[in-house]
């Protein structure tokens, strides 16, 4: 059975560690946040968490229920990351696109947690916010609550769904990512026209675009949905 959490005011008696340091659910999640980023998923474990702190392992089960639980903290914190500081400003629009825009943002800004967690629910306070925020913006502009539901689900799992892909690129090894952003102009773009005249005839363009992240056009796709549902 998972370890029952240490309710937080228990937590905050506890002595500092032996650097001097008070540890906080919110300092462990920076730090796993450190970790993955230099280290990958595979560098994260209970045991070089508690090195990193200067904690005994054991001391992180008073904050999570195990490794799992840290990781939806993780994600949870990621869209934290994305809302802070934004206010709607009452245009359905600009809203919807600033709140996707973020949290595609936050999560590829940290690769390594993105893989880990762009799949997970959390339940968490910022999740739950964000989730919130889309459905208010999207009932506020007038959609009844069936399509409502309809676009917050295409609109939640598109963008992390973007997030993960382009997170899953920039977790590459430098190289292999170079290597396949310069397929599309040592491979691609010498094509026999002959065979492949579409490709061919795109190749310049696909060079450009295919280095970056589709998500923008593909969240301007949606809103463009969103609007004609509105006006019709």
């Amino acid at each position: 059975m998972p370890k029952p959490v240490v309710p937080e005011e228990k937590r905050r008696r506890r002595r500092p560690t032996k650097s001097g340091t008070v540890l906080s659910e919110r300092l462990i999640v920076e730090t796993a946040l450190r970790m993955l980023r230099e280290h990958g998923s595979a560098g994260l474990t209970a045991r070089r968490l508690g090195l990193a702190l200067d904690a005994d392992p054991s001391t992180l089960y008073r904050y999570f229920r195990g490794m799992d639980d840290l990781t939806l903290a993780i994600g949870d914190a990621l869209i934290g990351r994305a809302l802070e500081g934004w206010e709607p400003t009452g245009e359905w629009r600009a809203d919807l696109r600033e709140v996707g825009l973020r949290i595609h943002g936050a999560y590829v800004s940290h690769p390594q947690a993105a893989v880990l967690t762009t799949s997970r629910v959390t339940g968490r306070a910022n999740e739950l916010a964000a989730d919130e925020a889309v459905l208010d913006i999207l009932r506020t502009a007038g959609l009844p609550l069936p399509d409502t539901v309809r676009v917050y689900h295409a609109f939640i799992d598109q963008t992390l769904a973007f997030a993960a892909l382009d997170a899953a690129s920039l977790a590459l090894p430098s190289a292999s990512l170079r290597a396949d952003e310069d397929m599309w102009r040592s491979t691609y773009a010498r094509l026999p026209r002959s065979t492949y005249p579409r490709i061919a005839e795109a190749a310049p363009l696909l060079a450009t675009r295919m280095v970056t992240s589709a998500y923008p056009t593909a969240l301007e796709m949606l809103l463009d949905s969103v609007a004609a549902q509105l006006a019709a």
